[in-house]
């Protein structure tokens, strides 16, 4: 079993940044960023495999989040520059052994989330 721990999220204003860590039990092939605003579906944001063969941004944060990845600490950062209050959400951190993947329904591993919110 791996666990998977986010930390970093708060209350922003629009502009603001933010930068949310997800802290895995052991190393693993694919690390991942999802979120989910009130009433609305779950949505990838971006997700990074192992030695960056695949690295993935929405359409709706590229140039605005980057990634980074401690290797040592089995950690993934997001980088959340330029926030905007559509950027408010629960983010949480997926991952899997098999591989990156657009669905989250493809991941066996979830972290419980970290609150995101961002004022206008």
């Amino acid at each position: 079993q791996v666990q998977l721990v986010e930390s970093g999220g708060g209350s922003v204003q629009a502009g603001g940044s933010l930068r949310l860590s997800c802290a895995a039990s052991t190393s693993i092939y694919c690390m991942a960023w999802f979120r989910q605003a009130p009433g609305k579906e779950r949505e990838g944001v971006a997700s990074h495999a192992f030695g960056g063969g695949r690295t993935y941004f929405a359409d709706a944060v590229k140039g605005r989040f980057t990634m980074s990845r401690d290797y040592a600490k089995n950690t993934l950062y997001l980088q959340m520059d330029s926030l905007k209050p559509e950027d408010t959400g629960l983010y949480y951190c997926a991952a899997d052994f098999r591989g990156c993947a657009d669905a989250g329904s493809l991941y066996e591993y979830w972290g419980q989330g970290t609150q995101v919110t961002v004022s206008s």
